[in-house]
């Protein structure tokens, strides 16, 4: 079948029968190969040279290897070779009968890339056979690539795929037009094709196909060269070529573009895309929705992470909202479904990125007008409200297994607080009905970390109120109704006895966080709730993630705005790395010995301290423990706050017997602590930072998602894969 491949591309199939053979050759590598992989015996078959397996016809100037290339080195260029020939796979240039059949060594391949777009400005004529035959292509292409699945997950990251290394080396002569055309085809598509109401359900979308293989080919090759010295044995002699920037050119060439209007038009083809299932009509099911987001938020994360330039362009202007919109979306729409727990990550990795920025923060404060239909309070605010409204929806009626996101959540919460100007009743509600949460005496004490959420909402308050004070009443007349959390928090007691107490109320009452809300309001209209997966729903398992500490290093910004890293320390002072006695062998990613540990899912449900049976078995926390912490919550400047500001409240409402609110938020709007609060504190921001655990955790994701959205034809359906589990709901 290679070879039948092989001949194809170098006489460019210039016959119907020719071009049947190879589409038939392509489905047959494809069902085969899956079965290859999965046996070790067989793993080294493709890389291993077979005697007189040379490329057949190639003129002897070429052969310096005695013609013996590995199999599946004629197999990829073959691929490439045939994803564009004319006729078949790209629309000819030639007018004229087959005897003039354009010559496949000589061809220019740049000249003929799919989609016009990045580097390209013509758009060819669009054929649905040739979107079939490329799909066809690309399919054994990322069969090719599954290598990856069938071995398992390495926890040091480092294990280059032989495969997409030699395919994105300078052996293959189309890199350059077909890393173009993928990313073209993608960012070029627009699903809602004509504005044809029903247009899907009355003829296929061929390009739609092609789309989800080329974004699928994407996320798949992009893929970082960590350390060079595990380097999978590649048999090619890539060694010598230290040339510059990566070697992987797909990560070259994305690296490298910077021209305004190619971010312009990937960002703005990534948000039509990724907005595409929120767009609302009044005929039911008439437009088409897509199903392959979670591909396009990864490639959205490949973008940002190789190509910094990008990822300022995107916070430049309020564009980043296009994307922050549909991510918020899909958070909440699948807060309640186990099998989307990657879904949820990835989300929440991405705005962690975005929020390392100043600029995220500040973008934010533009008014949210749209109206997604969205299972959440109706609000009125800006798109920092519809943030926090969404993350107390995912941390209040999410499922259990999100729960190592909470930090993450709150993180994201701190990075973008000392640029919100002014948040709305509602938003400021959700805060202090999550520090509500946090704070109690059971939650505090029956985890190692649980603390660290109420740390981190403490320095978001402080934030606010020591740099935005001005445009903020509504949250300062929140925290002056909440006053007694505060209290209740600097009065926290440490002794044994009372420690055991609210342990046991925990045992009564085993809930995580309450779900009732003083003022919880009716949903947006046309807004259907988040629901749990389907029984029978598929899910691939995924590896632990490193705790927030590894997750992120700290920046302080300075006066004129620009950031200066934080060196690490393990001091006490810092609520991270706070002296947590015995957590390293409780939580499986926070202690700093276990640093580069990776547990299989299972274990980490063992591991994980939710159950009040486990919290008496695992964790004791001890009086001194606690005290170590409760010295340093940052309660300062609401207590000052608090001090000044109650008295005056009260007054007011006794001197005018008021009861409405909104004469009090006009005197706080009015108001000025300038001079009454402590000095303020240096603004703090944890930026993302990558490590070997993330690039372990992104890769089992990306072929994870891979995998399940090619169950139906399925390509790697019941073979043994290694790299996840695959889990029936």
């Amino acid at each position: 079948a290679v070879e039948k491949l092989v001949q194809g591309a170098e006489s460019g199939c210039p016959s119907e029968r020719e071009k049947q053979v190879v589409l038939n050759c392509t489905r047959i590598l494809t069902r085969i190969l899956p079965y290859i992989f999965e046996d070790q015996d067989w793993r080294g078959f493709f890389w291993s040279t077979v005697p007189g397996a040379g490329r057949a016809g190639v003129d002897e100037a070429d052969e310096e290897d005695d013609g013996a290339r590995p199999l599946a080195e004629s197999l990829l260029l073959a691929i490439a070779d045939l994803l564009f020939c004319p006729d078949f796979t790209v629309h000819s240039h030639r007018r004229g009968g087959p005897d003039s059949a354009e010559d496949m060594q000589s061809l220019d391949s740049c000249e003929y890339i799919w989609e016009a777009g990045v580097g390209f400005a013509q758009s060819p004529p669009l054929n649905y056979i040739h979107d079939l035959n490329r799909t066809e292509l690309l399919r054994l292409l990322l069969t090719c690539f599954s290598e990856a699945m069938y071995l398992p997950p390495a926890s040091d990251g480092n294990v280059l795929n032989p495969w997409v290394t030699f395919f994105c080396s300078t052996e293959n002569r189309h890199t350059l037009p077909l890393f173009t055309s993928l990313l073209n085809v993608v960012c070029a598509y627009d699903p809602v094709g004509y504005g044809i109401p029903y247009n899907h359900l009355l003829f296929s979308d061929y390009r739609e196909q092609l789309v989800e293989q080329a974004v699928q080919i994407l996320i798949v090759t992009l893929e970082h060269e960590s350390g060079h010295a595990h380097r999978a044995p590649s048999p090619t002699s890539m060694d010598e070529q230290d040339c510059a920037g990566p070697h992987n050119l797909f990560v070259n060439y994305l690296s490298r573009i910077h021209r305004e209007e190619d971010y312009d038009f990937v960002l703005k083809g990534l948000a039509r895309l990724l907005s595409n299932p929120l767009t609302q009509t009044y005929l039911p099911n008439s437009t088409k929705k897509i199903q392959f987001h979670q591909e396009l938020l990864v490639l959205f994360w490949k973008l940002c992470d190789f190509n910094k330039k990008f990822l300022f362009f995107v916070l430049k202007s309020s564009d980043v909202l296009d994307i922050l919109v549909p991510i918020l979306y899909y958070l909440n729409d699948a807060r309640a479904d186990q099998s989307r727990v990657g879904l949820m990550h990835i989300g929440v990795f991405i705005l962690l990125l975005l929020s390392g920025e100043r600029n995220f923060g500040v973008r934010l404060n533009k008014p949210y007008s749209l109206h997604v239909p969205m299972d959440i309070p109706v609000f009125t605010g800006t798109h920092a409200d519809l943030l926090i409204v969404v993350f107390h929806k995912i941390i209040t009626s999410g499922h259990q297994r999100l729960q190592p996101l909470f930090d993450c959540l709150l993180t994201i919460v701190v990075n973008v607080s000392p640029y919100l100007k002014s948040l709305s009743m509602v938003a400021a509600n959700k805060l202090l009905h999550l520090l509500e949460a946090f704070s109690t005496g059971w939650f505090l004490f029956s985890a190692a970390q649980n603390h660290h959420l109420v740390f981190f909402l403490l320095e978001a308050f402080n934030n606010i109120i020591q740099y935005q004070f001005d445009g903020n009443c509504n949250l300062v007349y929140a925290i002056i109704r909440k006053r007694s959390v505060f209290h209740q928090l600097a009065n926290l007691p440490t002794d044994s006895a009372s420690i055991q107490k609210a342990l046991q109320r925990k045992k009564k009452s085993p809930d995580t966080i309450s779900r009732t809300n003083s003022q919880e309001t009716v949903s947006m209209e046309g807004s259907r709730p988040a629901v749990p997966a389907e029984p029978g729903t598929l899910k691939a398992s995924l590896v632990a993630m490193p705790g927030i500490d590894k997750l992120t290093e700290k920046s302080q910004v300075s006066e004129d705005g620009t950031m200066v890293a934080v060196p690490q320390t393990d001091s006490p002072g810092s609520p991270e790395h706070g002296p947590v006695a015995g957590a390293s062998d409780t939580e499986s990613n926070s202690g700093r010995d276990s640093e580069d540990v990776f547990y299989t899912e299972a274990e980490m449900a063992r591991r994980r301290l939710s159950s009040a049976s486990s919290a008496v078995t695992y964790w004791n926390p001890t009086p001194e423990w606690v005290l170590s912490w409760k010295s340093k919550l940052p309660l300062q400047t609401i207590m000052r706050l608090l001090q000044v500001l109650v008295p005056q409240v009260e007054k007011i409402c006794i001197d005018k017997g008021l009861t409405d609110e909104s004469e009090i938020l006009k005197f706080l709007q009015h108001g000025t602590l300038v001079g009454l609060l402590p000095v303020p504190h240096p603004i703090l921001i944890r930026k993302y930072q990558a490590n070997a655990g993330t690039a372990v955790w992104f890769r089992t994701y990306m072929w994870g998602v891979v995998y399940l959205r090619n169950v139906d034809p399925p390509i790697w359906y019941d073979t043994d894969v290694r790299l996840f589990e695959i889990q029936r709901m």
